[in-house]
């Protein structure tokens, strides 16, 4: 498959093959259940196994042109062509504050349906629920340019996507990677697979969308974002224990290089878009082998490419 190919046909899309791309999108993860290859799923939550390598892109925000150079930098689409053991990590947030919102998620569900039991998609704060959607969410607006009066109907086959996305991958041992933050009151992995199902009753899902690391508050602060909490260094080292990982790595959060490190190293954060409204200088993704044992986010330093 390749990229640059799939992303100019993104650029003219019809309404027609648009929602056709979602809707096969949203059966195939809607299908998702026990093992297949490396995943096995459970609720929302995907178990990879640490064998093979992957590929981890943060926040795109509609920026299909950082999305083309991630996956031609990386070859990674040749790559899981060759090796059923490479794994392809969209950490969410695909779509708002980028002028090519549709054309990255066409792109990028394209890629789930070329290598559907190697490509997972998360669920970001601007594919929430509609009790917790970002502000602006201006894909709407978008889809309302790009496909006139059809874009009602093409909305609300998106809005089943979002529900179908999932919600964190789990590689016991070693990572939760999530698009947020970390639900202080987690007891268990199971929560975090039941997640959107015990929302609203349990804040969950909110946290796993919305929150941030924070390095000055004690345990938990609401977030200026409105939504979500700021969370400790305590809170991080608690829930990473009681799951049996080393280190969350999440998007979520503009970061100047791409890429920035919290809590020690126990929080590696991944922005891969560049662009107004965000300025950061570069943009970064994570290209980094599973089978590796970490103890903290420093050790992928190496595997962390800017560009």
């Amino acid at each position: 498959m390749d990229i640059s190919t799939t992303a100019k046909k993104s650029y003219g899309v019809q309404a027609e093959d648009f929602t056709q791309t979602i809707t096969d999108a949203t059966e195939m993860l809607r299908s998702e259940e026990g093992t297949i290859n490396n995943l096995t799923f459970s609720g929302k939550l995907v178990q990879l196994k640490p064998v093979g390598e992957a590929l981890v892109i943060g926040d795109l925000h509609g920026d299909l042109e950082s999305l083309v150079t991630i996956i031609s930098k990386s070859k990674f689409t040749s790559r899981m062509e060759q090796n059923k053991d490479a794994t392809l990590i969209f950490l969410g947030d695909y779509g708002d504050r980028g002028a090519k919102s549709v054309e990255v998620y066409n792109t990028v569900l394209s890629l789930k349906i070329a290598f559907p039991s190697q490509v997972i998609l998360l669920r970001g704060n601007h594919e929430s629920p509609t009790d917790l959607l970002a502000s602006p969410h201006d894909l709407p607006a978008q889809l309302q340019l790009k496909f006139k009066e059809k874009w009602v109907a093409v909305y609300s086959k998106v809005r089943e996507l979002f529900n179908s996305l999932h919600t964190a991958v789990f590689v016991e041992g070693r990572y939760l990677m999530v698009h947020g933050g970390l639900p202080s009151r987690i007891r268990s992995i199971q929560e975090i697979a039941e997640a959107d199902t015990l929302h609203p009753k349990k804040p969950f899902l909110e946290d796993l969308l919305w929150s941030d690391p924070d390095e000055t508050v004690k345990g938990t602060y609401p977030s200026p974002r409105g939504a979500g909490n700021l969370f400790s260094k305590t809170i991080t080292e608690t829930v990473l224990g009681k799951l049996n990982v080393k280190l969350l790595i999440r998007g979520h959060e503009q970061a100047h290089e791409g890429f920035k490190i919290n809590h020690d190293g126990k929080v590696l954060t991944l922005f891969s878009r560049k662009g107004p409204p965000y300025f950061n200088a570069y943009g970064a993704y994570l290209d980094v082998p599973l089978s590796m044992k970490i103890e903290d986010a420093n050790q992928l330093l190496p595997y962390v490419h800017k560009f």
